[in-house]
């Protein structure tokens, strides 16, 4: 495969975090990590394989390796004792919600820039068209599925290690609502995006 300009800086930056990352998760047999791991290689293998044929511009998938690379370092990091992934960041709202925490954080960013991959992926069967608002909605949906199948994944991780940090109901629903406000963001700016440049 050739690469384009800056895709090989991506795939060794990504394969050194996740070389590492792997090490940590060893060292701390934290096998729900490893999982996610697989998870991660599996669709980055897929992006690279399918570069040409999808045409991902550099920015969306370094969004990507950044989503990828702060979800292994929430899992892997721990401060005064508390996992990175358990730390509330702002005390908006306190128990049983705890917003915002890294977590809630993370799928906002995470549901943003997989929406912007669903755009990409979804944009060369697009006809033109003026109905932005009809592609604003299919896009969103597009992001809040990808969260859906993450949700799945968490649950399966849940299945095979039991003793992960996931959550219970209140924090699914809470991971569902932040991906809806990353993913609107990201419709937000994708059409910011449209209307300014030549995208």
């Amino acid at each position: 495969m050739e690469f384009k300009k800056g895709e090989k800086q991506i795939l060794w930056t990504n394969l050194i975090a996740i070389i590492l990352f792997t090490i940590i998760y060893f060292i701390q047999k934290n096998y729900e990590f490893i999982i996610y791991v697989g998870v991660i290689v599996f669709f980055f293998a897929l992006i690279f394989r399918n570069l040409r044929v999808i045409k991902y511009p550099n920015f969306v998938i370094w969004l990507l390796s950044v989503w990828a690379w702060l979800h292994m370092a929430g899992g892997a990091l721990y401060f005064a004792g508390t996992r990175l992934y358990d730390i509330v960041l702002l005390n908006i709202v306190g128990a049983p919600y705890y917003i915002l925490r890294y977590d809630q954080a993370i799928h906002a960013y995470g549901f943003f820039t997989a929406t912007f991959a669903m755009y990409y992926l979804i944009k060369p069967l697009l006809k033109k068209h003026d109905r932005w608002y009809s592609l604003g909605i299919v896009i969103v949906m597009a992001g809040l599925g990808a969260g859906a199948l993450n949700e799945i994944l968490e649950f399966f991780a849940t299945v095979v290690a039991p003793s992960t940090g996931v959550g219970g109901y209140i924090n699914t629903s809470l991971d569902l609502v932040f991906n809806l406000i990353g993913a609107i963001i990201a419709m937000v700016s994708i059409r910011w995006m449209k209307k300014n440049t030549k995208e």
